[in-house]
């Protein structure tokens, strides 16, 4: 049969996808080109945001409309269990984000409605990659999530944290390096957490420098040039790690470290373990090392309680931290989390106003700390023209920031490939320059 997989919301989701592709492939099923062709439609779902959630429910019901043989995969189906057949009558199969790897087997079977919600993997179902000339990969190293932050319904949907053997992430990595891919992203809720729940080294290795072994293993594999890992937290940013980042070239100087708000009130309220001033350290170690770390994080505006002064608070720690770009959020209360009993008190007006200021204030931090690096030679790694001008390459420097040049007539050089950039011009999400 020929199927086709609708992604909604994170990394995860969409590395969980890639694997599901793979297993459909391995057996027998054809990828569809488009969705009119399709006879199964598979919609990996999200549910941190109800915008999102909504999304992934309403391209159910209109494949359903189409009488498509119709499942959904991902954390709604996790949350809303056996309700999902109420909020999509008709659906064929609903699976939760471990049972992914069962969908080849259901289609098989063919015994519908089915629902599955194990928290089990199946064999294999990580290690799994479908796209081929691939340069860039995401490898899985930490599912699940014990944080529990007031407003996050992850730690419920995708369970406890558990970190996949050391030996099989491994044995990935070179398996995709042996393939073509240069660049791996190493993905988890929060990945610095890698080992703290169980041993994946199998060999006492310690929580805090299982991580920081991982990298080192895996920037020693032949062929991949650089490792990104996402996302942190801010007591992830150890001595252990700040001397991975000095001793290993491969491991991109850019981390995500979501910091959710400045405030330390609603920073307790949210449960996020670190204050202001630790947030502000943790940055502070890493641009000491070298003073053009890329931090990237995320921002959630009009949490319950949040007053001015504590938005205010936001806004000066970003600048502090000199945030390179940042990923604004309207708070929106999600069922069974800590947060969802507290009043929604600041209105969707204020969201909508304090979420516009975090924008424009990162357009102009993010000119302020692109404009720094005109003049500078970045290593970029090139993914193809531009989008906006195909006559332009496009590529990500280890900063994960987008460099944008001319292509040349002859000898452009290839997706996948290295090329040494000088930068001319610099935009607040993009950089410009020339080959050289």
């Amino acid at each position: 049969m020929k199927f086709i997989v609708h992604t909604y919301g994170c990394q995860m989701n969409v590395r969980d996808s890639e694997a599901l592709e793979a297993l459909m492939v391995a057996a027998g099923h054809e990828k569809a080109s488009c969705e009119e062709e399709a006879q199964v439609v598979i919609i990996n779902s999200c549910t941190v945001r109800q915008k999102a959630e909504e999304k992934a429910i309403g391209k159910a019901g209109n494949m359903i409309a189409a009488k498509k043989t119709t499942g959904m995969m991902g954390c709604a189906v996790k949350r809303l269990g056996a309700d999902i057949f109420k909020r999509l009558p008709g659906i064929d199969f609903a699976v939760a984000p471990r049972s992914f790897g069962l969908i080849p087997k259901i289609l098989s079977d063919g015994v519908f409605p089915r629902l599955e919600l194990g928290d089990d993997l199946e064999p294999g179902s990580l290690s799994a990659h479908a796209a081929e000339g691939a340069f860039s990969a995401f490898v899985t190293v930490l599912l699940g999530c014990d944080n529990r932050c007031s407003y996050c319904i992850v730690p419920d949907v995708r369970g406890h944290e558990w970190s996949r053997p050391a030996r099989e992430v491994l044995a990935e990595v070179k398996s995709l390096a042996a393939g073509g891919v240069k660049e791996v992203t190493l993905l988890g809720q929060s990945v610095l957490r890698y080992g703290f729940r169980n041993d994946p080294w199998k060999d006492g290795t310690g929580a805090r420098t299982a991580f920081p072994r991982l990298l080192r293993e895996i920037s020693a594999v032949d062929g991949i040039e650089r490792v990104r890992f996402t996302s942190s937290h801010p007591r992830g940013i150890t001595e252990e790690m700040l001397a991975v980042w000095r001793d290993c070239p491969q491991v991109c100087r850019h981390v995500h470290l979501p910091v959710q708000s400045g405030s330390d009130r609603v920073l307790r309220e949210m449960g996020r373990g670190y204050t202001r001033a630790e947030y502000l350290d943790a940055v502070g170690r890493l641009r000491a090392m070298d003073g053009g770390f890329a931090v990237t994080t995320d921002v959630i505006v009009g949490y319950p309680g949040e007053t001015e002064a504590d938005f205010e608070e936001t806004r000066t720690l970003l600048d502090e931290a000199g945030i390179d770009n940042s990923f604004i959020f309207k708070y929106s209360p999600r069922p069974g989390t800590r947060s969802a009993a507290l009043p929604d008190s600041v209105p969707k007006e204020e969201k909508e106003r304090r979420n516009q200021t975090l924008l424009d204030d990162q357009e102009r931090r993010g000119l302020e700390r692109n404009s720094a690096l005109v003049g500078t030679v970045r290593e970029v790694l090139v993914e193809g023209p531009s989008k906006r001008n195909p006559a332009r390459l496009s590529g990500r420097d280890g900063g994960g920031r987008i460099v944008v040049w001319d292509a040349p007539a002859e000898n452009a050089p290839k997706p996948g490939t290295m090329a040494m950039i000088r930068i001319t011009h610099a935009h607040a999400q993009i950089l410009k320059g020339e080959k050289i």
